[in-house]
């Protein structure tokens, strides 16, 4: 076996942005094993799905198409990814570290008796052998890992990897992976929160509050500003716990993972289990009145100034600038 295999994610009748990273990370697994990158979706009625990764330069598509597969549940997902893994050979076989990629890739690596390595922010060629680097303890240390196993099951940070480029359109090839209905687990539904703004994951904007915003009310700002630069809102750990912001807007190592091309911090110190969560981001831009706040350490931009003030004239001031 030498080949590696992503299992896409897509939702909505989509492919999810957070699975072009994934591939990113396939190209360069392949490119050490010198083997060849299967893509793999899993759903039903994911044709149109799986011919638009087929166009990231993969060498094959494999599509689980059935109606065991039309709602999410680790028990079908988990036999299928097995199955496919025995049809191409895969060496290493990875999906992006979201919630359902960490629901089922441990089942994927027990079923086939292979390594799990979760949040994996880099591969490479190591002196014991293909290697990869994960963090730990928030981010602050950061250790490298070798797999011994046959198969290797990686759940992929996609903040850590860049999207592929467009390349030779794959095949894409029907698989039938032989799984059943689930007898232990039922799908009862999908609550899904719906916003006309970005997923948190997904934007390249996001602005982000903390608990210095003292009320709930208090983040309208920040949505009026996001909406002028066709953002998302997200908030600190201790924001949410305070009931002031949704538990889908949270941010951090207990929360969502993002590394927008551009974060902007507001009333937020940057405990270091925030940090974790967004230090990725390409522009960080930070306003806190404390000189001191820790985030203004990570900050590309920091302006120590009242929110209060500052949000409300930048949101005036970008939007004359795109009506003037």
């Amino acid at each position: 076996m030498s080949n590696v295999l992503i299992v896409v994610e897509h939702q909505g009748g989509a492919l999810r942005k957070v699975s072009l990273p994934a591939l990113g990370f396939g190209q360069k697994a392949k490119e050490l094993l010198d083997g060849e990158l299967f893509a793999l979706v899993i759903g039903s009625g994911v044709g149109d799905i799986a011919q638009e990764v087929a166009g990231y330069g993969v060498d094959k598509v494999y599509v689980c198409d059935s109606d065991v597969f039309e709602n999410y549940l680790p028990e079908t997902w988990a036999p299928a990814v097995a199955a496919v893994i025995e049809e191409c050979e895969a060496e290493i076989v990875a999906t992006p570290a979201t919630t359902a990629g960490r629901d089922f890739m441990p089942r994927v690596a027990a079923r086939v008796e292979g390594a799990q390595i979760s949040d994996a922010i880099d591969i490479f060629d190591g002196d014991e052998g293909i290697t990869y680097k994960r963090p730990m303890l928030a981010g602050n240390l950061i250790s490298s890992v070798v797999s011994e196993s046959d198969v290797t099951c990686v759940t992929v940070r996609t903040t850590a990897f860049d999207a592929p480029a467009a390349g030779d359109e794959g095949e894409v090839e029907e698989f039938d992976a032989e799984v059943e209905a689930s007898e232990t687990s039922e799908f009862i539904s999908f609550d899904q929160v719906k916003s006309e703004r970005p997923e948190l994951t997904d934007a390249d904007v996001i602005i982000a509050g903390g608990r210095g915003l003292k009320a709930r009310e208090n983040f309208g700002m920040l949505e009026q500003l996001a909406d002028q630069l066709a953002g998302a809102v997200g908030a600190s750990r201790a924001a949410v716990d305070s009931g002031m912001a949704p538990n889908d807007w949270q941010i951090g190592q207990t929360g969502k993972i993002v590394a927008p091309n551009l974060y902007i911090a507001v009333a937020i110190s940057g405990a270091i289990q925030h940090l974790a969560g967004m230090k990725g981001s390409k522009t960080i831009v930070a306003i806190n009145k404390d000189p001191e706040a820790p985030i203004f350490q990570v900050a590309d931009y920091g302006l120590v100034a009242d929110a209060f003030a500052i949000v409300p004239e930048l949101t005036e001031k970008i939007g004359a600038a795109k009506n003037g």
